[in-house]
């Protein structure tokens, strides 16, 4: 009801000069009337026929005005534009449909633009990924053959140059993210003990304890991607750690099952806690490392709201960060 008031309102606020003739009209009408002694009867009746008139005519024009409210509030919510947005003799008004047809497919045309310039960028990204595995993996084959010092160290390089590749690869696919899952039941610990193994050389080159008390929990998930965000928390954890170890554990929780990865590192600061997950935010731990991108740890809350999962992650500075995963177990049939 207070829309429609509100409509009224801003329809006879439009129309108030032509409210201002017409009441000008009418008092011009009867000054004349009475200048020439007209009985007021006749005068009552005539303005009665008048008003009558005028409020009928106002009646249809108000429902009209209503209608193209409606449509025009319509189209600014799914900014689809018609090839003739309503009916209209007034040349003014033709011209406004025609400017908001010219910006629609000006902004069509932008948007198409931009459209093939990011698929292009998608595939030729996409082609350079897989390209560029094979130099590294034959990088990693003369290194191997020939085991020295300075090979291990080239070696650990190659294999961070190889976790930046696969960034960008997941990186450019999560816009599409959800075509490529495949959610089955898997063994937590297999997926865990798989990301440690992908990732060991950063836990020998690091000279870390490491602690994974024994677990086996069933659960719904996509092995691929799961196992992507893990290693990303596990690199951070190394990364962050100059000292002590990485532990993991997980802990049944109802329906869930927590992963739990905790380091002795250098934690993070209380007001980058709740920025951690933003695109491009490194905070103070990564401006003091200077070779932080801000992007592993939203990559990984992506990936996690898209499969269904929970992340938290609570941190004491200087003491170290600790990284919850929360995952749906497999339903037991039977209580």
């Amino acid at each position: 009801m207070k829309n429609i008031f509100r409509i009224m309102a801003s329809y006879i606020k439009s129309n108030i000069i032509k409210l201002i003739v017409i009441l000008a009209s009418f008092a011009i009408n009867l000054i004349v009337f009475s200048l020439y002694s007209i009985p007021l009867e006749a005068v009552a009746y005539a303005s009665f026929l008048v008003w009558i008139f005028i409020l009928l005519v106002a009646i249809i024009d108000f429902i009209l005005y209503y209608k193209k409210h409606k449509i025009l509030k319509n189209l600014s919510k799914n900014l689809i534009i018609p090839d003739l947005i309503f009916n209209t003799h007034d040349l003014i008004e033709k011209d406004y449909q025609e400017i908001i047809k010219a910006i629609d497919a000006n902004r069509s045309e932008i948007i198409n633009s931009k459209d093939l310039a990011y698929s292009n960028m998608i595939e030729y990204y996409t082609i350079w990924v897989h390209q560029i595995k094979t130099p590294i993996s034959a990088m990693r084959l003369l290194l191997q053959s020939e085991p020295s010092a300075l090979n291990c160290e080239l070696e650990e390089q190659l294999f961070k140059i190889e976790q930046y590749v696969e960034m960008v690869l997941y990186y450019q696919r999560l816009d599409s993210i959800s075509s490529d899952f495949l959610f089955k039941k898997y063994d937590l610990h297999d997926i865990v003990k798989q990301a440690l193994k992908k990732n060991s050389m950063l836990f020998i080159s690091s000279r870390l304890s490491f602690d994974m008390q024994p677990f086996s929990y069933i659960v719904i998930t996509d092995e691929k991607w799961l196992q992507f965000v893990i290693g990303q928390i596990l690199s951070n954890a190394v990364k962050y750690t100059p000292a002590g170890g990485i532990s993991i554990h997980a802990e049944s929780s109802g329906d869930t099952v927590k992963l739990i990865i905790e380091d002795t590192g250098i934690g993070i600061r209380p007001e980058d806690l709740p920025r951690i997950f933003e695109r491009g935010f490194t905070g103070y731990n990564g401006r003091l490392d200077k070779k932080s991108t801000g992007i592993g740890l939203y990559l990984c809350k992506k990936i996690l709201d898209k499969l269904s999962h929970t992340v938290e992650v609570t941190s004491e500075y200087g003491k170290g960060t600790r990284v919850t995963i929360g995952i749906a177990k497999e339903p037991e049939l039977f209580p």
